[in-house]
C-alpha cells in the first residue's frame, strides 16, 4: 500500500485526491501541505480524508512512511520541492509546467536518477481514448510520412484571471499561456511527431495589461526532413476550440477524429481515397477505449511503474523535452531570431534568471489577490 501527500491544495489538487481515492487497493492519502493550511483542511474535509495538515513540506522530508509525493504548488516552486522529496527518497509526481526552467529540469532528473526514484510530469491529456487511438493511427504509417501539423491551443480567460499573486509574472508562474495551457497541446505535439530542429515564433499581450506575459504566441517548427509545423497558443479565442491535425502524405487524421484521403487524379486534381480512409477507420475504431483516463490514467501509470509493472509512459526526460519546446518559442518570439533544437546551457534562456531577463515584459502586474472562486477550473484540455 503506497502512502501519498499531497503538495499545494489549489485547485488542481482535487483531480489527484479523486484520481488517488479510484485506487484504495493502492494507495493512501496521509498528508495535504499547503501554506495556507485552512485551504488543506478544507480540501480534506470536502473529500473525506483522514490525514496530517502541514503548512510547510519540509516537515514531511522524514516521515519514512510516505513513498510517493504528488506536487500541486505553483510552477516556481516545483524544483526545489521536487528535489526536496527526491533526496529524501520518495518518487515524485509533478503537475505542469515541470519546472521555471531547463536548468531546474535538468537538477530534477539528475535528483531522480541520483536517488533511483521515478519522477514523472503531469501530462494528463496522454491519458485520453482519443488521444491513445490517434498514436495508434500515426504509428501504423499508413498516412506517409508527416508533411504538416497544426496545434490550436485555444482558450479564453477574463481580465481578472491574472489578479492571483502568482499568475502574470515570467518570475512566478514562469510565462503566460504557452507554458500554462499549451503546454497540453504542445506534450502531445511532441509525444506524437517528435522534437523538430528548429523553432520561429512571434508573441503579444492583446487583452490583458494586468500580466507581464503573453497571452497569445504563434510558432513556425521545421524538421530536417522538410515537415512543417504551427502552433498556436491562447487565452483570447471565444469558443476555445482546439484541435491537433496530422497532414501525411497519403492522408489526414485529426483530434477532435476525422480522417481524409486523397489521390491523384491524371491531372494532378485530388479524389477521395475511400479504400485508405475506410482503413484508417477501422484501425481507429478497433482500439479499446482508455478504462482510466486523466490524472486517473497517468497516477496509475505511475503507481504501476513503481511496483515495477511498467515503465513510466511519461518521465522527467519527456517533461523536460515539453518545456525545452516551450522555451525555444519564447526566445525566438523574444529576441526576434531561429532558434535552434536542442537547446542546453548555452541558451540565454536556460535560467529562470535568463528568462526574466530576455523575455519580452508586455505589462506591469497591476493586481495580487491571494485567492478567488475556481470552482469553473477544468483540467486542461482533451481536444475531443
Amino acid at each position: 500500500m503506497l502512502k501519498i501527500a499531497i503538495i499545494g491544495t489549489g485547485a488542481i489538487a482535487p483531480f489527484h485526491v479523486q484520481a488517488y481515492k479510484k485506487f484504495s487497493d493502492k494507495c493512501k492519502i496521509v498528508a495535504l501541505c499547503d501554506i495556507y493550511p485552512d485551504k488543506a483542511k478544507k480540501l480534506a474535509d470536502k473529500s473525506n480524508l483522514e490525514v496530517d495538515i502541514y503548512d510547510n513540506h519540509e516537515e514531511l522530508l522524514t516521515r519514512e512512511d510516505i513513498d510517493l509525493v504528488s506536487v500541486c504548488t505553483p510552477p516556481y516552486t516545483h524544483a526545489e520541492i521536487a528535489i526536496n522529496f527526491l533526496n529524501a527518497g520518495k518518487h515524485v509526481v509533478v503537475e505542469k509546467p515541470m519546472a521555471s526552467s531547463l536548468e531546474e529540469c535538468d537538477a530534477m532528473n539528475d535528483a531522480a536518477a541520483r536517488n533511483n526514484k521515478l519522477l514523472s510530469v503531469i501530462a494528463q491529456n496522454r491519458f485520453t481514448t482519443p488521444m491513445m487511438k490517434l498514436k495508434h493511427v500515426l504509428e501504423t504509417e499508413l498516412m506517409g510520412p508527416i508533411v504538416h501539423t497544426q496545434v490550436d491551443s485555444h482558450w479564453w480567460r477574463g481580465h481578472c484571471y491574472y489578479d492571483l499573486w502568482w499568475r502574470g509574472t515570467w518570475e512566478k508562474e514562469g510565462g503566460g499561456c504557452t507554458l500554462n495551457h499549451a503546454v497540453h497541446h504542445i506534450d502531445i505535439f511532441k509525444w506524437m511527431n517528435g522534437m523538430p530542429s528548429e523553432v520561429t515564433a512571434v508573441m503579444s499581450n492583446t487583452s490583458h495589461d494586468n500580466a507581464e506575459v503573453e497571452d497569445i504566441s504563434v510558432a513556425i517548427c521545421r524538421y530536417d526532413n522538410g515537415s512543417i509545423a504551427q502552433i498556436t497558443s491562447s487565452v483570447i479565442h471565444h469558443g476555445e476550440e482546439q484541435q491537433l491535425i496530422f497532414q501525411g502524405k497519403r492522408a489526414r487524421v485529426s483530434v477532435p477524429w476525422k480522417v481524409t484521403a486523397s489521390q491523384s487524379k491524371q491531372n494532378g486534381f485530388p479524389e477521395p481515397d475511400r479504400e485508405l480512409e475506410n482503413q484508417l477507420q477501422k484501425i481507429y475504431e478497433e482500439q479499446p477505449d482508455v478504462k482510466y483516463e486523466g490524472h486517473s490514467g497517468q497516477l496509475l501509470d505511475v503507481m504501476l511503474a513503481i511496483e515495477g509493472k511498467k515503465p513510466l509512459l511519461v518521465d522527467g526526460l519527456q517533461g523536460r523535452q515539453t518545456l525545452e519546446l516551450i522555451t525555444a518559442i519564447y526566445q525566438s518570439a523574444s529576441l526576434g531570431q531561429s532558434v535552434k533544437l536542442p537547446l542546453n546551457e548555452k541558451s540565454p534562456f536556460y535560467t529562470r534568471d535568463g528568462v526574466m531577463k530576455n523575455a519580452i515584459h508586455f505589462y506591469e502586474k497591476k493586481t495580487s489577490v491571494t485567492g478567488f472562486s475556481e470552482n469553473e477550473i477544468k483540467a486542461g484540455g482533451t481536444s475531443n
